[in-house]
């Protein structure tokens, strides 16, 4: 995150906030998000625009709760099995993080409204059912490794990049950087003469980068769906949205350095860790709007509209740089913590689906969801200027992107159900990343009022990060994120 907190008050914070890791990725990681649902909609993809009838309409297209005949529970834990191959500099790693979470858990209160004696039973409003409902909505639940060689440059180039531009004040990051002796100034053939802060690095450094992220977003959905003449549903949800996200990262450098001793240069092995925490929490609120229409009793179409996510987010970072060198003491300093308030706002999104049943042997299913994530917004604050560096880089560096999914259920018989699917989650960034590509598959067991749902998804894409950053000749990580998630759905009508 690039903390521009514009403190001008105190040199050594307004140099240190201006230096590192950026909101902007924040705001787009905060806004790529996959609803929590059941199982079976899990199987099929996830595309339940247009399905109705089932307890992610809570969390999904609310107007799929007018299709309910009676009341309904269920619960949704999930496995979470995440991996991180990397390639740095041709040296690959491997890293996993495994975790259990509840995905989703949701009611539906079915209300039959009554009838004056007489008149059609299948005409005009036919119930009003009301749903609330937990999901996860996203899950930063990663770790991450990779390491190399780099002949090219050390992260000390980027601390002296930081002295040329902010200097060596007391305290700030370069200042760190130029007492630890991993850079220095020096002399330029200028006239006037004139100097500049170079990395003291000698040949090639050994580098790894270890970065551990926890936290997810979750919503709490209170939810109204009415069917009208079992041809028309209609639905209404509020959404209310907790994040957490927590990000400990350490950059490790081994190499030589050239360092005055007694006025003469000698080289000399070095060892440094660069360290970067971010704890961030928020609070959002959103609604929907979604409708499904039956123009035969076959086909079923859907659509749905998602409103901006409206957050407020508390964010704490802090950091510290320690080396040695030669057969010298260690040195360490470490930072105070650097807080924020702001208030962010998410895309809104657009989605549209197509469900078609094959009489009682099933149905396939698909949908499409557009997203501008150049949408997304910070808010400035008395301390800190959005509008300087974050918003034009949400705006130059993130684009439009299209998730689809599709997916089908065949009923093998009364007890038994299948299912698979596939979707696509559409990347954000214009360079640098790939989409996510999920491929799921699931069965189904009825036990009268009783059921249960077991999914299991695959999913992977890549992308590149920056250790740090040089302007020139960034080094680059490619990781290729797998996720090998499970769910099982238990659930009762009543």
């Amino acid at each position: 995150m690039k903390l521009k907190y514009l403190l001008s008050v105190i040199a050594i914070v307004a140099l240190t906030q201006n230096s590192f890791a950026q909101y902007s990725q924040d705001a787009i990681r905060f806004s790529q998000t996959t609803t929590g649902s059941t199982s079976r909609i899990k199987a099929v993809g996830n595309a339940g625009t247009a399905i109705g009838g089932d307890l992610s309409n809570v969390t999904g297209n609310p107007a799929g709760l007018g299709f309910f005949t009676s009341s309904e529970f269920s619960i949704t834990p999930e496995f979470n099995g995440a991996k991180t191959n990397s390639t740095y500099f041709g040296q690959s790693n491997s890293a996993n993080s495994n975790k259990v979470n509840l995905n989703n858990a949701a009611v539906v209160i079915y209300n039959q409204l009554s009838k004056p004696r007489g008149a059609d039973k299948s005409k005009g409003w036919l119930s009003v059912n009301y749903g609330v409902a937990y999901s996860r909505n996203s899950n930063f639940n990663q770790n991450i490794r990779y390491s190399g060689t780099n002949g090219s440059n050390s992260i000390n180039s980027f601390f002296a990049s930081q002295g040329n531009q902010y200097g060596i004040g007391s305290g700030s990051l370069a200042g760190w950087a130029y007492d630890q002796n991993l850079i220095d100034a020096y002399n330029l053939n200028t006239t006037p003469p004139s100097s500049e802060y170079r990395a003291n690095n000698v040949g090639s450094t050994a580098q790894e980068a270890i970065i551990n992220r926890t936290g997810g977003q979750s919503a709490v959905d209170f939810s109204i769906g009415g069917n009208y003449s079992n041809k028309l549903y209609l639905g209404l949800a509020l959404s209310f949205t907790d994040l957490r996200y927590n990000s400990y990262s350490t950059f490790y450098e081994d190499g030589a350095l050239s360092v005055l001793e007694g006025g003469i240069p000698a080289n000399r092995d070095f060892t440094s860790a660069y360290s970067q925490n971010q704890l961030t929490q928020g609070t959002g609120f959103s609604a929907r709007l979604g409708v499904i229409y039956k123009p035969t009793e076959a086909v079923r179409l859907g659509a749905v509209f998602t409103s901006p996510t409206f957050y407020n987010i508390d964010d704490i970072y802090y950091e510290g740089l320690a080396s040695k060198v030669g057969n010298n003491n260690q040195i360490q300093n470490t930072s105070d913590d650097y807080q924020l308030n702001y208030n962010m706002r998410t895309p809104l999104k657009l989605a549209g689906g197509a469900s078609v049943f094959i009489k009682s042997f099933g149905f396939i299913t698909g949908d499409v969801e557009y997203v501008d994530y150049s949408k997304t917004r910070i808010s400035s604050g008395n301390n800190y200027d959005a509008d300087l560096l974050d918003n034009p880089d949400i705006k130059s560096l993130y684009k439009s992107a299209i998730n689809a999914h599709i997916g089908a259920e065949a009923r093998i018989s009364s007890f038994f159900l299948l299912r698979g699917g596939y979707g696509i989650q559409g990347d954000a960034r214009k360079d640098n990343g790939s989409d996510i590509k999920t491929v799921s598959g699931g069965v189904g067991l009825r036990f009268g009022a009783y059921y249960v749902d077991a999914t299991y998804a695959h999913s992977s894409g890549t992308q590149n990060v920056f250790p740090y950053d040089i302007g020139n000749n960034n080094p680059a990580a490619m990781l290729k994120n797998t996720n090998n998630n499970g769910y099982l759905t238990l659930g009762y009508r009543f």
